[in-house]
């Protein structure tokens, strides 16, 4: 079965009643995680983002204290598995300051958490790769905020 075109949904969503979207809304929290994810965040955190950059930030930094130091392959995971939240989070948002904050605040912490990332290739790659993300993240705002990130960006280079 084909799935139907976004632009159909929307104008099939038009025709249906205020209960009718929320009982659809609900069932489809029902089955994926990301959705539910996906729905909370639009419903409580949307409206206050300052708030919510906080909250993953210091959840990231959870993720951190989980980073296998003396083993190379199994901090790779862990970080890869933070990279998969992270990318997760700038996906809800939709906002390109806030996707620039996290993948700095990623690189920050990998830097402070002591492991060599230079030794390993994967690792430098994945560190070049998200300040690489970050300044295309930057490049589509504002000049002034574009200033303030890039300053430190290069402290952490």
């Amino acid at each position: 079965m084909k799935p139907v075109s976004l632009n159909e949904i929307k104008q099939e969503l038009q025709h249906l009643s205020a209960t009718d979207i929320t009982e659809l809304c609900l069932r489809l929290a029902r089955f994926k995680k990301e959705n539910k994810e996906l729905l909370s965040y639009l419903i409580f955190d949307a409206h206050n983002t300052a708030s919510y950059i906080k909250e993953t930030k210091q959840h990231i930094d959870e993720l951190f204290k989980d980073v296998n130091r003396q083993n190379i392959y199994l901090a790779k995971k862990t970080l890869r598995k933070i990279l998969r939240e992270i990318n997760k989070q700038a996906r809800f948002t939709l906002n390109k300051q806030t996707e620039a904050e996290l993948r700095i605040h990623f690189a920050l912490t990998l830097k402070q958490t002591g492991i060599d990332i230079y030794k390993n290739k994967a690792l430098e790659n994945m560190f070049l790769q998200q300040i690489k993300k970050a300044k295309a993240a930057l490049s589509g705002l504002h000049e002034d905020i574009q200033y303030d990130y890039q300053k430190m960006l290069d402290e952490i280079e």
